[in-house]
């Protein structure tokens, strides 16, 4: 299986191949510490206090594997936009209101760009969610909204990329204003508001020397993010090609808001609504079932499935940044 890794420099037990060329290296030498009872009880306190954050992590994922892109693009819709959109959905319904939403977007255009703010929950997005759980709406206005909702959800996304996103400028003048002594009740409404929901879609690919077309038992969940927001969600996604997304959710057991478990089905469900959208009388072939969830609780756990992968073909938003 791994045979394709062996032809870069590996050898059959996977050491590097080659001699080093330093030879006068000098032995390691241990080193010893003197640490004053101060310095280890302040120790013994930050590893009790990591530990009680660590248990404090709800951490569900889950394996959505009824559909994934390749469906998402017969819709004419841009993947991410309509996974954006289902988490719109089933935070909705699940909190029963709308939150102030994040999600990365990179800036590589720009010389040492890393990240800027997308924010989905707009008019429109509401609007559409809204819509979905109207017993009186239309199927044609729901389709409707739902493209109105993606299309300046990816508007918002491309002007990120480009430098015209918001929240790196608002953080900016927050600098000025400390700098400057200045103090702009604006600044602090518009930056205290939590993030009850901070999403980021997580690329499936890392190497090139791997190719998952041959090897589609090597697709994994990945790896995702605590919440920012103590009565948050935070949801990592992977879109690992053309029929299974993964999602890692987690949120706080000690807040009685959220549930990562019950996140997880609220994501499914709204999934699932929306493809009935486009297929109002079929749960045809693709429909294999919502998905499997799996509870994660201070263990590790990794997810193997099949599906087609393409690994050089990526989320469209995010083609022009990575290549």
């Amino acid at each position: 299986m791994f045979s394709v890794l062996f032809d870069y420099r590996y050898d059959e037990n996977g050491n590097t191949i080659g001699e080093p060329e330093a030879t006068d290296i000098a032995n390691p030498t241990r080193l010893k510490w003197e640490i004053p009872a101060e310095c280890v009880e302040m120790i013994e306190y930050s590893s009790h206090f990591a530990l009680a954050l660590l248990n404090d992590v709800d951490l569900e994922i889950f394996v959505h594997n009824s559909y994934g892109k390749g469906f998402m693009k017969i819709c004419r819709l841009s993947p991410d936009a309509y996974i954006q959109m289902a988490l719109q959905l089933a935070y909705y319904r699940d909190a029963g209101k709308f939150n102030l939403t994040y999600e990365a977007s990179m800036t590589r255009l720009f010389k040492e760009g890393r990240t800027e703010t997308v924010r989905p929950c707009t008019i429109e997005s509401c609007a559409w969610v809204r819509c979905m759980d109207n017993p009186k709406s239309t199927r044609e206005e729901k389709i409707n909204l739902l493209k109105k909702a993606c299309a300046r959800h990816q508007l918002g996304y491309q002007d990120s990329m480009c430098g015209k996103g918001l929240d790196r400028h608002l953080f900016c003048l927050y600098v000025i204003s400390k700098y400057l002594e200045i103090d702009s009740p604006f600044l602090k409404e518009v930056l205290s508001e939590p993030w009850r929901l901070s999403t980021s879609q997580t690329p499936h690919g890392q190497t090139s020397r791997l190719d998952l077309t041959v090897h589609p038992d090597c697709i994994s969940a990945g790896g995702g993010f605590g919440p920012v927001a103590d009565d948050g969600y935070g949801v990592s996604y992977i879109i690992a090609g053309e029929d299974i997304l993964f999602f890692h959710i987690s949120s706080k057991k000690s807040s009685p808001e959220t549930n990562s478990a019950r996140f997880a089905r609220n994501i499914g469900n709204a999934l699932k609504d929306i493809r009935e959208l486009f297929q109002p009388t079929s749960t045809s072939s693709i429909d294999k079932s919502n998905g499997e969830s799996s509870h994660l609780d201070n263990s590790k756990m990794t997810f193997r499935g099949g599906g087609t992968v393409n690994q050089a073909d990526v989320d469209e938003e995010r083609n022009i940044v990575n290549n």
